[in-house]
């Protein structure tokens, strides 16, 4: 007699093939949402809304800016969350910094909506940032920090990035006007909510 179902089998790991596509695809969609935050002069969250914020007062690439920001927290990530993270992220920021500035010649916008473009752009970058952390990687800094919280003590990803993001809206204040910030603001809760709602402690495991 038993005390109830067999738990199910362990996922297996992601395969070479599974990570590169996951890491590719990861970081196109944020690249994306990136993009359209940039092209409608919106701020967001974590290190990227602090390229923002660097990249709007000083006028440099928002990808090299990005880069740069990102080299202090790898540090973290080696000693918390290992080689392997720390390799994928790395891989991962050089991508998107590079992402960020090519997309624009690849893909040209005309007129965009202000609105679609926080809601769409932070749901982009939030379901990116998914499934990098399914593959054990991430946009680095502030993202190294969150996802290691998480696993440490479980505190979900999503409201722990949404009460960062809200403090680095808040010190773009000088540099956007009160209606762009305002709508930042719904971009950065379009972008915690897909975390929150999609990567919770327990829920996947094929690491």
């Amino acid at each position: 007699m038993t005390d109830g179902p067999a738990a199910p089998p362990a996922a297996p790991p992601h395969s070479l093939f599974d990570d590169v596509q996951g890491l590719l695809t990861g970081t196109l969609l944020a690249a994306l949402g990136i993009v359209l935050f940039r092209h409608a002069g919106m701020v967001t969250g974590g290190l990227v809304g602090v390229a923002f914020v660097a990249h709007y007062a000083t006028g440099l690439p928002v990808g090299a800016l990005l880069f740069a920001i990102n080299l202090p927290f790898y540090w973290l990530a080696w000693r918390r969350l290992g080689a392997r993270f720390t390799m994928k992220t790395l891989v991962t920021v050089t991508l998107l910094s590079f992402a960020v500035e090519l997309i624009p010649r690849w893909l040209v916008i005309g007129a965009l909506d202000p609105l679609f473009a926080v809601i769409a752009g932070g749901l982009l970058v939030g379901v990116g940032l998914v499934i990098l952390f399914r593959h054990r990687a991430s946009l680095g800094g502030l993202s190294v920090l969150v996802l290691w919280l998480q696993e440490r003590f479980g505190w979900r990803a999503g409201h722990v990035q949404l009460a960062i993001d809200l403090a680095i809206l808040l010190c773009a204040w000088p540099l956007v006007d009160a209606s762009r910030l305002a709508l930042s603001v719904v971009g950065a809760a379009a972008l915690n909510l897909a975390l929150a709602a999609n990567h919770r402690a327990g829920r996947y495991t094929a690491f």
